[in-house]
């Protein structure tokens, strides 16, 4: 098989060699990622100046955009081959509920998917830095697509439990959870005086029962869940044709 992987922390992350490594037991791995840090880009494409690829000592290509363009310009242009699947991350922190939206590691496998690839964001849900268990978590999903191939593009957002390996209990298909509105921006001042505002901390989880990503993370369960694109409120389109007709 062969892989593209990105992420949003950073061709230098971690996380991205750990994922690199493991794929590479099951086929060509080709990493093509930002050049810094770019976690929160969502799914932001780059067009007003042009980007560049460039290659790291370490073989990784690296990209002066988002995750989304990073995975745009392999796909659909830098690469003489179109991957077999994409994935992105290790992500150093969770990315579930609400979170995905803002996410640049869903963000790269939601370009894959897009361009008709099957696509996995992968994350581990905590700070300890596990990354084992969530190469644990891949292998995993890898035994499974060996063995039944997928036959169409998916889009799969994975987190997997901040904790070693024999703690992890099985996978769990979920849904997301959802969060409270976000704190409140932080207020400061630079060194000119002038007002400056950091982006507040997430918001306590809401919705966060049985089923949802929240709960299998709580249970050291390994989360998956299939995303899809269409942001069509269909329940909606009635009442909003009536309120037009009025």
């Amino acid at each position: 098989m062969k892989f593209l992987v990105s992420n949003d922390d950073g061709y230098f992350s971690p996380g991205i060699a750990a994922l690199a490594s493991t794929l590479a037991k099951y086929g060509e791995v080709v990493v093509v990622a930002p050049e810094r840090d770019r976690s929160g880009a969502s799914n932001s494409l780059t067009l007003d100046r042009p980007l560049s690829v460039k290659q790291a000592a370490s073989g990784y290509y690296y990209v002066n955009g988002t995750p989304t363009d990073c995975v745009h310009v392999a796909v659909t242009g830098f690469l003489d081959f179109k991957p077999d699947m994409v994935f992105s991350g290790i992500n150093h922190g969770p990315n579930m509920g609400d979170d995905t939206l803002y996410s640049g590691t869903v963000a790269a496998a939601t370009e894959a998917f897009l361009l008709g690839i099957p696509a996995v964001a992968v994350s581990l849900a905590g700070k300890h830095q596990h990354f084992a268990s969530a190469c644990h978590a891949v292998d995993l999903l890898m035994a499974n697509t060996l063995k039944t191939p997928f036959t169409h593009p998916v889009l799969l957002n994975v987190n997997v439990p901040d904790v070693p390996v024999a703690q992890l209990q099985e996978i769990e298909v979920t849904r997301l959870g959802r969060r409270h509105h976000a704190e409140p921006v932080i207020a400061g001042k630079n060194p000119r005086g002038d007002t400056v505002y950091w982006v507040g901390p997430v918001g306590p989880e809401q919705d966060a029962g049985a089923g949802t990503d929240f709960h299998a993370i709580r249970h050291n369960r390994i989360s998956v869940t299939p995303l899809m694109i269409d942001l069509t409120a269909s329940e909606q389109m009635g009442s909003i044709r009536t309120w037009l007709n009025q």
